[in-house]
């Protein structure tokens, strides 16, 4: 799982034209490097997503340097900032429990409840709950549904 931040929590993703180029990149960049996408959220200041790693997990810290570059150069031109710090850093947790993977997935699906953004994940754009229930079954919804997400350690205070 991973957990990004903007420098000082800027909404540099404030709008949904920002939030659509970044989740596109997001995937991409994934995509590139081979992690599988399993979850995903993106708000305005910060975003997380849970993946399947590649047989090389040590691409993760090269596969958000491009993303954090391209993501920051794109938003600085819109800005008409060149050179501004965008990202502060991220966090990143290797999860090896099946029931801590359950609660990642729940926590990442329903961030966008958490911040206010959503009333029901499912109708925020830029987070993986409606895609998962419509391609996940149900019984593997079920159970990420009662995995309890309020013990995870995560840093999401934006």
């Amino acid at each position: 799982m991973v957990t990004a931040g903007t420098y000082r929590r800027l909404p540099h993703l404030s709008t949904s034209e920002r939030r659509d180029f970044f989740l596109t990149a997001l995937i991409s960049c994934a995509e590139e490097f081979g992690w599988f996408l399993q979850a995903w959220s993106v708000l305005p200041n910060h975003y997380h997503f849970v993946a399947m790693s590649p047989d090389n997990p040590g691409s993760l810290r090269r596969m958000l340097g491009k993303l954090h570059m391209t993501t920051a150069k794109q938003l600085n031109i819109w800005d008409n900032q060149p050179g501004r710090k965008v990202w502060f850093q991220y966090w990143d947790t290797r999860i090896t429990f099946e029931r801590s993977y359950l609660a990642r997935l729940n926590y990442v699906h329903f961030n966008p409840i958490k911040h206010g953004m959503a009333e029901n994940a499912e109708d925020y754009p830029w987070c993986s709950a409606a895609w998962f229930f419509k391609t996940a079954p149900g019984d593997v919804i079920e159970t990420v549904q009662r995995s309890k997400s309020d013990q995870i350690q995560v840093p999401d205070e934006y």
